[in-house]
């Protein structure tokens, strides 16, 4: 049996931390778009991070930030890869991967069989990609809003120029069947691991990882 690899983003307290590493997962995110209930500063994003164990990749999430405000992060928090969250083009990509010298995961919104064909383009310069419902007109956060998409987009071809993650919706429940109708070895959750928005729930941790690897 492969291992699946999940994310648990968004987290904001050192306990939350513990439990992602109790659970076995490979990585926790740290939110950086001010708008998000998991939105976290760079003090506490600092700490959370040096006090991470060891084993934990550390991802900053940001949405269209600048060089400026990369430079603000990167230089307090010790991270492992930065995940674009926002309308980067595939040259931003390449530049902020050149800068920083980190692992880039650039994120796309997926409804249509038009936005899967973008993920050949941005697998040519990101690390990893990682598939992500595309986020309702009105939505205010480009991502965490607990919508799906339709994976059967994904069947045609699951493979890119480099790995890739899911997310959109998942949690406990649908995470075995996403993984299952996919074949995604990589899941990204947010929302579906809280019991209020921004408010990790233990369980719902423990519960999301271990039905990833029930498959």
């Amino acid at each position: 049996m492969t291992k699946i690899r999940a994310k648990i983003c968004g987290v904001k307290t050192p306990q939350d931390i513990a439990v992602c590493a109790e659970a076995d997962a490979a990585y926790i995110g740290f939110n950086f778009f001010a708008k998000s209930p998991r939105s976290v500063d760079i003090p506490t994003a600092t700490q959370l991070a040096v006090d991470a164990p060891v084993g934990l990749a550390k991802v900053a999430l940001v949405v269209n930030f600048d060089n400026e405000a990369l430079d603000a992060i990167t230089a307090s928090v010790p991270l492992d890869m930065l995940q674009l969250h926002g309308a980067e083009t595939p040259e931003r990509v390449a530049e902020v991967k050149a800068r920083y010298g980190l692992p880039v995961m650039k994120v796309l919104g997926i409804s249509s069989a038009e936005d899967v064909a973008k993920i050949d383009l941005y697998a040519q310069v990101a690390d990893q990609i990682l598939v992500d419902a595309k986020a309702p007109k009105d939505a205010v956060l480009p991502g965490g809003n607990g919508v799906t998409f339709d994976w059967s987009l994904l069947r045609a071809k699951k493979y890119w120029q480099c790995p890739w993650m899911l997310a959109g919706g998942l949690n406990p429940d649908n995470v075995a069947e996403a993984v299952r109708a996919t074949g995604v070895r990589q899941v990204d959750v947010a929302s579906g691991v809280e019991s209020a928005p921004g408010v990790k729930d233990p369980e719902l941790i423990r519960a999301f990882v271990a039905a990833a690897n029930s498959v």
